[in-house]
């Protein structure tokens, strides 16, 4: 593989986790490319790279996004999470909790696109009950769980957090 010339690269600032990050990137990478090979944040994973199977669900602006089907550079002057933000200080989050409370993961690669889906999809809807639940999960695909214990568990974190508004 040969290197892209110096000048055919761009200067981009991204704020990921709360850090901003000055990148010399190439154009044509993606999100997903970006994360894991220069920020070596590895929790984003790729799998389709089509954007069917959810697996780089980031959230941009706090909405849940594809990160395979977003160039780096489009995410300039947003506001990105990966997985990575959800734990504090080595503890895991009411989410994360949840879906190991609740066997919401078996090989765990889908795991990470999951937990940014419900953690997006519960910031906008924290109300939401397993009808509503079970129909956004059905965007990310899972060949281990089928799907019940990842709904359960999402479904128990938007229970506890109507209820003590945390479960972030």
């Amino acid at each position: 593989m040969t290197e892209t010339p110096y000048r055919e690269r761009q200067l981009v600032t991204l704020d990921v986790n709360g850090e901003e990050h000055e990148l010399l990137i190439e154009p044509r990478h993606t999100l997903v490319d970006v994360l894991r090979h220069d920020l070596r944040l590895t929790g984003t994973h790729v799998g389709c790279e089509h954007g069917i199977c959810g697996a780089c669900t980031v959230l941009v602006d706090d909405l849940p996004v594809r990160a395979c089907l977003m160039f780096a550079a489009q995410a300039e002057g947003t506001r990105i999470r990966t997985v990575e933000s959800l734990a504090d200080d080595g503890r895991l989050s009411p989410l994360q909790q949840s879906f190991t409370d609740h066997h919401a993961l078996q090989c765990g690669f889908c795991t990470p696109g999951f937990l940014m889906l419900a953690e997006g999809f519960l910031a906008e809807c924290p109300k939401a009950d397993k009808e509503q639940i079970r129909e956004v999960v059905a965007s990310n695909l899972c060949r281990c769980t089928g799907y019940q214990t990842i709904v359960e568990a999402i479904d128990e974190c938007a229970a506890r957090r109507r209820k003590e508004n945390s479960c972030s």
